[in-house]
């Protein structure tokens, strides 16, 4: 079985952490002699990670055999550490700092304090002192200019931290929080992590985050934090990173250098004010700019408001401006009618600017105020207006000027994005629950979704065209200026909100298929495997109060595909049975056969060959009956899979020949990949019969073709920084078996370690623990083969995996068999009987069976 499973949530048993072997796959078999033996010596050097002094004096000893020799003859441990890094696919180093503010003033008291805490000098006795990153939180009121402040000191210390900086608004002060799940999702994304697996919780992804931490130097920048836990669910263990903070309270964490930002002083008041008001207005009348000042209580955003609103009225003098704030008819009535939420400042300024936008400005406000999203493209102006693109970012780029919304920066699409500061969201969504009805106030969050629907299915369709229609292929579909990838990074917390606030408000449309898209993108990219399962679950409870069929059993297979892959195995089959006989009763053939394959795969993964291999016959039957031909090799490498498990390798070999030709022809590499993994599998399998036939010559061009194959396959996917899938590749090069290569076949599957730990897999490592324990047991290497494989039954186990857990306890009983071992054997012999039988696995039973009987032997001799 090869395909993922994962239990949700699991954190798997204790990963023991490895160096292993630094190498990609060798070169092709067919080198010149002495080439291999330095590829053999420089693998195994990596693989024992031995200093640089001895790796010299065995290769400058004048005898690289004996050296080899010496190496091999080793028994002691096999990994002596994490390596500095995980692998890395060429990433460039995240910067994801917001902008800095054009009219940024004063505050250099705080930036000489922050910088004094960033010396070497202090930070090395920081570092001893407190044996983890520093955290520097800077606290205070709302609106009193802390994100800016630490945006600012941010940039100027960019440099001091080259493998980036990570950037966060957790919107402790609105009404929607960041999950910090998500967080460190987003993080190890930039960082270049493919989580092409469900790294479980809250707590594996911290231990995920801190593999890919360690040894780097990155700046973490976690805006608007509500309380200290958030904070410490981020902060790296070492001291190489470092975290700055922004909340309304001190947070006393460990570490931590708390500054309360007070308001701005009279001078920096005015200074700020000139700056957006222009110098000579505030010259020509001092007298009213330090009338604004205090009437704006010296808070930086009501002063900014003001002097963006001046800006904006050239005709306005300063005076008349203190006039208005100052009028506490207008103030008193203004706070009798609205909840005193927003300090009071903020309140008078939000007001007279509010009061002198246009119409059309004022909409916008309302209407962006109504999202639970955290920040808006520009072209999402237009939508909420119902007017054209360019018409809305006009409006929108009207209230940048006038300090009502800020611009945040370019997103991975380099498109530019805006948000609301959280006191202004909270005004402006008062002003919208005043001024427009229930039904105006619907239309907008509508309308929005609808632009937000289209994308995604075009994102969708894109990304992944099989999914959407038959005899569909990938690049056909125009995807206009939507590169699916980014642009999914870049919206996914939108189009999560999207999903929620369309469920909140009964939009059962939008909602599924909004969400629909949401899933799509997840299982073509195998990511965000959590929010995918909460979307799959809310799909399907759009489309049942949609009340359509066909709706309803699209959402069961979507929460079919994510529960697969979270090793809810059970869940995931009968979500599909369900889809089936719906699609059968609506006489949806292709769908049907959808539904089919996946009980099949689900079936297979079970341990259930038979059950598996009569549903995947019938899925490539309806497959064929539609003329979708993608879909019918899919499902035929699916197949293939089950012959291979059965020891029916000629079969296996026909269905990925067919099946490979099919994804050749269509160009598509991913597919072609995977089935070049299973034909080197395959070509292995049928290599190991040779051999126990006798047919040397016959089983070492088998094995030749097999490792040719797997690194074919493995290179492909490197190329597509698909770390995951040549993880698989590197894996299954280190089964193949080869006696002449077992120390190559070991650094193999060490490689492959490395990168499934680096990618948070932990059942991909449990699942590389059973092929390191059989390398090692062909090296002879019998007690380090024990151990990996009695950890591999135990991380099974705890991950719900009996097939494997199984597997892993028969492979055991037989190395100890073929050791002698034959009392040792019987316990894991034992066990793996029952689990089979509770499975009801005939195969494996009679496996197990046979090796039970063999562990006796020596009793009946």
């Amino acid at each position: 079985m090869q395909g993922l499973r994962r239990r949700s949530g699991a954190t798997g048993s204790p990963r023991r952490r490895r160096g292993g072997a630094g190498v990609r796959l060798a070169t092709p078999v067919a080198v010149a002699a002495l080439t291999v033996l330095v590829t053999a010596l420089t693998t195994t050097l990596d693989a024992f990670k031995l200093p640089v002094g001895a790796r010299l004096a065995i290769v400058g000893g004048g005898s690289v055999l004996a050296g080899l020799i010496a190496l091999v003859s080793q028994r002691g441990p096999r990994h002596s550490g994490v390596t500095d890094r995980p692998p890395s696919s060429g990433v460039v180093a995240p910067g994801q700092l917001p902008p800095v503010i054009a009219h940024f003033t004063g505050r250099t008291d705080y930036l000489a304090r922050l910088h004094r805490a960033f010396t070497e000098e202090s930070a090395a006795k920081k570092s001893r002192e407190w044996n983890g990153s520093p955290v520097v939180s800077v606290h205070g009121p709302g609106g009193v200019g802390k994100s800016a402040l630490v945006t600012r000191f941010a940039h100027e210390m960019a440099e001091r931290y080259p493998d980036g900086q990570l950037y966060c608004d957790l919107r402790g002060a609105g009404d929607v929080r960041v999950r910090m799940e998500d967080v460190l999702t987003g993080f190890l994304l930039a960082l270049g992590v493919r989580l092409t697996t469900d790294p479980g919780g809250l707590q594996d992804l911290r231990k995920l985050w801190w593999t890919w931490v360690k040894g780097r130097r990155i700046l973490i920048f976690l805006d608007n934090a509500q309380h200290a836990d958030q904070v410490q669910a981020v902060v790296p263990p070492e001291a190489g990173c470092a975290v700055l903070v922004t909340s309304r309270q001190p947070l006393y964490l460990r570490n931590t250098l708390d500054v309360r930002l007070e308001e701005f002083t009279e001078l920096q008041s005015v200074e700020l004010l000139a700056r957006l008001a222009g110098d000579e207005r505030v010259a020509a009348d001092a007298e009213a700019a330090v009338r604004i000042a205090e009437l704006c209580d010296h808070l930086p955003l009501a002063v900014s408001i003001c002097g963006g609103r001046l800006a904006a009225r050239r005709t306005w003098s300063l005076e008349e401006m203190a006039d208005r704030l100052s009028d506490e008819r207008r103030r008193r009535l203004d706070e009798l009618e609205i909840d005193d939420q927003i300090d009071k400042s903020v309140r008078a300024t939000l007001w007279l600017s509010y009061e002198d936008c246009t119409d059309l400005q004022r909409r916008l406000l309302r209407s962006f105020a109504l999202l639970s999203a955290p920040d808006l493209p520009a072209w999402a102006a237009g939508s909420l207006l119902g007017t054209s693109k360019l018409d809305g970012v006009d409006q929108l780029e009207a209230l940048v000027d006038t300090q009502l919304v800020e611009y945040s920066g370019k997103d991975a699409t380099g498109t530019g994005r805006y948000r609301l500061h959280d006191l202004v969201r909270l005004y402006a969504r008062e002003r919208a629950e005043r001024e427009d009805t229930g039904e105006q106030r619907r239309a907008v969050v509508d309308r929005i979704l609808a632009g937000y629907r289209r994308r995604a299915e075009l994102a969708a369709a894109v990304r992944w065209p099989q999914d959407w229609r038959r005899h569909a292929r990938r690049g056909e579909q125009d995807s206009g200026e939507i590169a699916p990838e980014p642009w999914f990074y870049a919206e996914r917390l939108t189009l999560l909100a999207g999903v929620d606030q369309a469920a909140s408000l009964e939009m059962w449309e939008e909602a599924w298929r909004v969400g629909r898209a949401f899933c799509s993108l997840c299982h073509s990219m195998r990511l965000f495997w959590q929010e995918w399962r909460a979307v799959a679950e809310t799909t399907l409870i759009a489309a049942s109060r949609l009340g359509d069929a066909r709706s309803i059993g699209i959402a069961l297979m979507e929460r079919a595909a994510v529960s697969g892959g979270l090793g809810r195995g059970d869940l995931a089959r009968t979500s599909a049975e369900e889809a089936l006989a719906v699609f059968e009763e609506l006489r949806e053939p292709w769908w049907a056969a959808r539904a089919m394959r996946t009980v099949g795969v689900n079936l297979r993964d079970a341990g259930n060959l038979d059950e598996g291999q009569r549903h995947l016959l019938a899925a490539i039957e309806g497959f064929a009956s539609v003329g979708d031909r993608w879909w019918r090799a899919r499902t035929q490498r699916n197949l293939a899979e089950l012959r291979l498990a059965q020891g029916r390798h000629e079969e296996a070999r026909a269905l990925l020949d067919a099946a490979l030709g099919v994804f050749q022809s269509d160009g598509n590499r991913y597919s072609e990949a995977q089935t070049l993994r299973v034909l080197g599998e395959v070509s292995a399998g049928e290599a190991a019969d040779l051999r126990n036939r006798g047919d040397t010559p016959a089983a070492d061009a088998a094995y030749n073709r097999a490792a040719q194959v797997l690194e074919r396959a493995a290179e492909m996917f490197r190329l597509r920084h698909e770390q995951w899938e040549e993880g698989r590749c590197l894996r299954a090069a280190g089964e193949v078996g080869d006696p002449k290569n077992g120390l190559r076949e070991l650094a193999f599957v060490r490689r492959a370690m490395e990168t499934l730990e680096g990618l948070g897999d932990s059942w991909g490592v449990a699942r590389t623990e059973l092929s390191e324990g059989r390398a090692l047991s062909r090296l002879g290497r019998i007690d380090e083969a024990v151990r990996a494989l009695r950890h591999a039954a135990g991380a099974f186990q705890e991950l719900g995996d009996r097939w494997l857990q199984a597997r892993c306890l028969r492979t055991l009983a037989e190395i100890l068999v073929g050791a002698a071992r034959h009392t040792e054997a019987r316990a894991p012999a034992e066990e793996a009987l029952l689990i089979y039988q509770s499975l009801g696995n005939e195969v494996g039973e009679t496996r197990a069976r046979n090796i039970l009987a063999r562990t006796r032997e020596p009793e009946e001799h």
